[in-house]
Order: structure tokens, then sequence, then C-alpha cells
């Protein structure tokens, strides 16, 4: 098993151009396939909201949902490193809300580290869990949380004054103390321009190419089918697998053909041992 990663080999990987790769999880067999593929990092993002739990945002996400799948996924992915999304209302007060929820995912869940949205706004946020020991990711761009705030879920940074306004949060992010930084739905100009001028890894969610890849899980396997965003590789359809299985199991079991023989536990006495013991009850 592959020993996990720290935040001094996704500096390293940035100084040697290696690229990180990572998905989002939500729970315990996920996170383990994503653990013995060799992912370099997993995500257990409040995407869960609309992947998992069937919302129509982030927004309804709660701190106890966000635990109870952090939790899971630790399990499944013991050697990984593991980062906890802070969902919506978590940190947004005040920054002694921020460090008291952020202490949750660690010492509750085991996670590794925190992320949240948003720049120049949550700068005091991300000092703030840093000066207690804590490691935050930030993240930009296309922040889910305050996409009512950006017109919905509309890329970011495409011209120049919106760009200009995203590098200014991208600079407060990194003097904030945050180890990395994630930019969702930005053009890749934008993303290069950052990549190069920001000493820490600066990562990619429909932002073209960076210091790594991230993608939701239900997006790249096929299994969220209510959107696919541009931005997506979809590496398998598993959703169309499971219905297929599942339409071919209810004809199976209406039709008789299952459960068969294979599928039952025999008795160990007899036959007519049984017979008897059923003549007792009738």
């Amino acid at each position: 098993m592959a020993k996990k990663k720290s935040i001094l080999d996704f500096y390293r990987m940035k100084k040697e151009g290696e690229q990180v790769a990572w998905v989002t999880a939500y729970d315990f067999p996920m996170a383990s396939f994503a653990e013995q593929a060799g992912m370099d990092m997993i995500l257990v993002g409040d995407s869960l909201g609309m992947v998992v739990l069937g919302y129509n945002s982030t927004i309804p996400v709660t701190m106890e949902e966000c635990i109870s799948h952090c939790k899971a996924v630790r399990r499944g992915a013991p050697n990984t490193w593991v980062i906890g999304d802070m969902p919506f209302m978590s940190y947004q007060k005040s920054d002694e809300q921020a460090v008291e929820n952020a202490g949750r995912f660690l010492k509750e869940a085991d996670m590794d580290c925190v992320k949240l949205e948003g720049g120049r706004r949550v700068a005091s946020r991300i000092k703030a869990i840093t000066d207690a020991g804590m490691v935050v990711m930030g993240h930009i761009g296309l922040t889910p949380q305050s996409s009512g705030q950006l017109g919905g879920f509309k890329a970011q940074g495409r011209d120049v004054k919106s760009a200009r306004e995203l590098i200014k949060d991208a600079l407060a992010v990194q003097e904030a103390g945050a180890y990395a930084l994630l930019l969702e739905a930005v053009p890749p100009e934008l993303s290069k321009f950052l990549q190069q001028k920001l000493d820490i890894p600066v990562y990619s969610i429909g932002a073209g190419p960076c210091d790594g890849q991230l993608l939701i899980c239900g997006d790249m396997l096929g299994l969220f089918q209510a959107f696919t965003p541009k931005f997506v590789k979809q590496y398998a359809n598993v959703a169309e697998i499971e219905i297929n299985a599942f339409k071919e199991y209810i004809n199976d079991v209406k039709t008789g053909k299952f459960p068969t023989d294979d599928h039952v536990y025999h008795i160990k006495d007899s036959m007519e041992d049984f017979e008897r013991l059923f003549k007792e009850f009738e």
C-alpha cells in the first residue's frame, strides 16, 4: 500500500511538474476504489447534497451530513489524503465558528484538511483555521455555495474585470495561509497565470491545465444523470449498467428465474425430519 501523501509531497509535485489526480468520494466503497486505483487525494465535497442526497443544490447540506460521509470515506481510504468540504453556513458567521467546525472534520472524521469557498471575503477564516494548526485549501471561481450571487452555475473570470478580482482573491487565499487553491470553471489562460504566479499548488475543476485535476466521481463514472458539466470527461456509464442490471433482476424475479437452487441454503437434517416438524404446527 502506498504511503499517504503530505503537503510536502504536493509542494514537491508542483515544483517538479507532476500532476495531482483527485476525485470526490462520499462513501466507503467509492473511497476504497479510489485508493486502490492510486488516487493522490480525495475530496468529500458538499456536492454530496446533489450527487448522493438528491438536493437541488449544495446549500441544504449540514455539518452532520458532511461529517458522516467523511467518516465513511476515511474508513474506505485510510492511506489517502482526504479533504473535508465545509458546508454552507459552517464558516460564514465568524472566525470562531470556522475554527470550531474545521476542527470537527479533524477530530471526528480524521480528515487531513478542510476546503472552503471564497477569496478575500473568507481570508480571515482561512488564517484563523491555519493559525489553529489545521490545513486549508481555498476554492475560487465558480463557488456553488454562492452561485446565486454569480447568477447561477456560470464560468467566472472570462473578462478582464472579473479576472482581476479572481487574481486578487487567489493572492488573498495564499496570503492567508492556504496550502493549495482550487479553481472552478475559469478560462485556462487565467488558470495558467495563477499557476505560475502562486507558490502554492493550483488545482483545476473545469479550469484547464493546472497542477492537478479534480472531477466529481458521479460525473466521471456516469452515475449522476441530472446534468453533465461541459468540463467533464466521462470514463464510464455506470448508471446504464446498474439500470440494466435492475431490469434483468426484475425480469428474473417475475419469471421465476431467480432464485435457483444455487441461491438457497440447504437443510442439514433429512426431509422426513422436517416434514415431521411441519406437522407439529399444522
